[in-house]
């Protein structure tokens, strides 16, 4: 709320899950809250801030709370289960000395905007008389599947051939939910993590989508009847999309240092949209044999590549590859993926099809190709290819692996096939669309502006 002694509107605390495509989302909202004279306060995990590689923002402050493994993170855990339980015990605490913090420092805190893995935070805010606003970093649809579930709504075990109808969804193969979905059973620990996210939602005050109201619009529609819904996305860097941030031209945070210079220098010296961009993400481990497969997808084929392979996958990659396919290809351990995209010579992205991935290439016009690997990703991947027509997904085995020749022919497609038109139309419309969303008077755009103009008066 707005005070006479105060220079600005508004003091939110945002709380993301200690992991890169959770910081990111909830980073750049803050920008467009601090735009709009609200103060902001980032809190990362102890271990994460002593991490990350973080360019000077000097809009936003930083603070810390405790996931309980202040020198490890979650690798130092002794497994998911153990991670988690700390997080929400240690983390419920550290929040709340946090908030007390900030209050005996003069900095009130008016809301908490908490990721939506943490919903324990909700409790923090309520006991101590603060809005509690989630945000949740994946798509509607993804998260309608997991309310379903904890509303006992969707009964799993689901049957391999039944068809999944919900409402604001296209009909879904069980394969094309999400795996702590389709997969019941395999990652207890991240099952109740995601449904679970469902547990007090009725008691928040707002309920934020990283997605825009036009991707989206009729699983919006549908869950604006249970909540006061509001979608805040795309949350790229405001220099890719609607410009009214001068000094937003990157994230700001990274937990891997990337090799733009060198990344940026050998796209330079290839033709217009000649290049594949390859990359799984911050947490993907592929087995040996998926690695093996993709490289030589990747060699098989006519086209340029850029891959990301991070340091800790590189002893996968077969013997002598990145020598052998110098000529054509660059491997690098992490790249400035924004950059990368927005560049002239990239034509398509292999992708996981995580969704801040998902809404880069989109946001920037980039038809991609799915090769999802867990989570929320093959629904993700469904959306791209028979929802929004931005791309075509990889389809695997029966060991689950996406061999090279399939890889090699979706690229082909991409590029050359019977589909390269639609999809470059696709992904021109929603591109200008996204900006739209963003831009004066867009749905984004109001819609945060009417969260400012309610927390200024609450």
């Amino acid at each position: 709320m707005e005070t006479p002694n105060r220079a600005y509107k508004a003091h939110v605390l945002v709380l993301p899950y200690p992991a890169q495509g959770h910081i990111n989302p909830m980073l750049q909202f803050s920008k467009r809250l601090v735009a709009r004279g609200v103060k902001a306060t980032l809190a990362n995990s102890v271990y994460i801030s002593k991490s990350m590689h973080k360019d000077q923002i000097s809009t936003i402050d930083t603070d810390t709370f405790s996931d309980g493994h202040d020198d490890g993170g979650y690798d130092n855990a002794e497994n998911p289960e153990a991670y988690l339980t700390k997080l929400r015990d240690v983390g419920s605490r550290t929040l709340a000395s946090l908030i007390e913090k900030l209050n005996g420092l003069g900095r009130p805190v008016d809301a908490l905007i908490y990721d939506g893995f943490l919903p324990w935070a909700l409790d923090v805010a309520k006991e101590l008389g603060i809005l509690g606003v989630v945000f949740f970093t994946q798509t509607c649809a993804v998260n309608s599947i997991y309310y379903h579930v904890h509303e006992g709504l969707l009964s799993l075990p689901l049957s391999p051939d039944s068809t999944i109808l919900l409402p604001g969804l296209p009909p879904l193969e069980s394969c094309e939910t999400p795996s702590f979905v389709y997969a019941y059973g395999l990652h207890p620990s991240f099952y109740d993590l995601l449904v679970n996210q469902f547990s007090n939602v009725d008691k928040a005050d707002w309920v934020l989508f990283n997605t825009f109201y036009e991707l989206e619009k009729e699983v919006v529609d549908w869950m604006s009847k249970l909540w006061r819904v509001r979608t805040i996305g795309p949350t790229l860097p405001s220099m890719y999309l609607d410009q009214k941030l001068k000094d937003d031209i990157d994230y700001g945070i990274n937990l891997f240092k990337p090799h733009s210079t060198v990344c940026m220098n050998w796209l330079n010296a290839k033709p217009s949209g000649s290049v594949v961009y390859v990359s799984f993400g911050s947490m993907a481990q592929f087995e040996p044999e998926q690695m093996e497969e993709i490289a030589w997808g990747l060699n098989q084929s006519n086209y340029n590549f850029l891959w990301v392979v991070r340091a800790t996958e590189e002893a996968k990659l077969p013997n002598n590859f990145i020598n052998d396919t110098a000529e054509k290809g660059l491997v690098v351990t992490w790249s400035p993926q924004l950059e990368v995209l927005a560049h002239e010579s990239i034509g398509c992205f292999v992708t996981h099809c995580g969704f801040n991935s998902v809404l880069e290439a989109l946001s920037l016009g980039v038809p991609m190709v799915g090769v999802p690997y867990w989570s929320d990703q093959a629904t993700n991947a469904k959306f791209v290819e028979d929802v929004w027509g931005i791309g075509i997904r990889a389809k695997m085995d029966d060991k689950g692996i996406v061999r090279r020749e399939v890889l090699e022919a979706c690229m082909k497609e991409v590029f050359e096939g019977k589909k390269k038109n639609e999809v470059k139309m696709n992904a021109m419309k929603w591109k200008k669309l996204a900006k739209e969303a963003l831009g004066d008077g867009g749905s984004s755009d109001k819609n945060i502006d009417e969260f400012v103009a309610e927390l200024v008066r609450s």
